[in-house]
């Protein structure tokens, strides 16, 4: 299984398939991958997941799963902030299966046709402000955040983290001055792991993977800024077996398992 977490940058034309066996605006003819193979409706052949930079250890156990379970496929994730990701797909990178950290993000994606079938909800999210390991700055709430000399990353308001800390800023009625945007979760987790920023407004998920290095300081407006994550697999995705299979895996049981385990709230 390959793990991409760069952007994509490869826009082609894609291939119109079927999906699960559904009728749609291509052939299986029109398939000239080996590796993409769905012969006789058998999950195998290659899939491509661009997914949420929150979804990094969750989905990368999932794939691990995923393949376990259905001998002869190979997942490769490229994860990143959902609005980059839904904008690559809509501008033609070639993928199977989308899964977004905001509904809008994946409503852009759907209204622009390119999704197939509905997508699903598989999961919810809810803020943090992560600190450095051991809290030094003494962080119990978002008013703490304000205090002189106290530095701090959001992520940018296009992503589906930021959009949720405007919420909650706005919520705590704060004027929340960050020194820096990231375009995605991961990216201003990192600020903190690296000691440039004394916090920053992430998942939970992400502090409970970054345990060993920082600290998460809950707080009461988060509750008003909860993420729903939903999933769906593309119009004309280049293996539409493998793509439906791998929606029906994440929304099954061991899929829950694992979101579950990274501290991912179930619908």
């Amino acid at each position: 299984m390959r793990v991409r977490t760069g952007r994509i940058t490869v826009a082609t034309a894609l291939v119109a398939v079927l999906l699960g066996g559904a009728t749609g605006c291509g052939t299986g003819a029109e398939r000239t991958d080996p590796g993409d193979s769905t012969e006789g409706g058998a999950v195998t052949g290659s899939l491509t997941v661009l997914a949420a930079a929150s979804l990094t250890e969750s989905f990368t156990r999932i794939g691990r799963d995923f393949e376990a379970a259905h001998p002869g496929t190979t997942v490769t994730f490229s994860f990143g902030g959902s609005s980059t990701l839904a904008t690559q797909i809509n501008q033609g990178a070639p993928a199977d299966v989308f899964a977004s950290a905001s509904p809008t993000n994946l409503r852009t994606v759907t209204e622009a046709g390119n999704g197939a079938g509905e997508p699903a909800t598989f999961a919810r999210n809810q803020l943090v402000i992560a600190v450095p390991e051991g809290n030094p700055d003494r962080v119990a709430g978002l008013a703490d955040l304000v205090r002189p000399g106290v530095k701090v990353a959001l992520c940018a308001a296009q992503v589906p983290c930021g959009a949720a800390a405007t919420k909650a800023v706005t919520a705590a009625g704060v004027r929340l001055t960050p020194v820096t945007f990231e375009q995605d979760v991961k990216a201003a987790l990192a600020k903190v792991r690296l000691g440039e920023v004394d916090a920053a407004l992430v998942y939970r998920t992400d502090v409970r993977a970054a345990a060993a290095e920082v600290d998460g300081v809950e707080f009461a407006e988060s509750a008003s800024a909860v993420n729903d994550y939903p999933i769906v697999a593309l119009r004309d995705a280049p293996n539409p077996t493998a793509a439906g299979a791998f929606v029906a895996y994440v929304l099954a049981e061991p899929g829950r398992r694992a979101l579950a385990e990274a501290g991912f709230q179930l619908p």
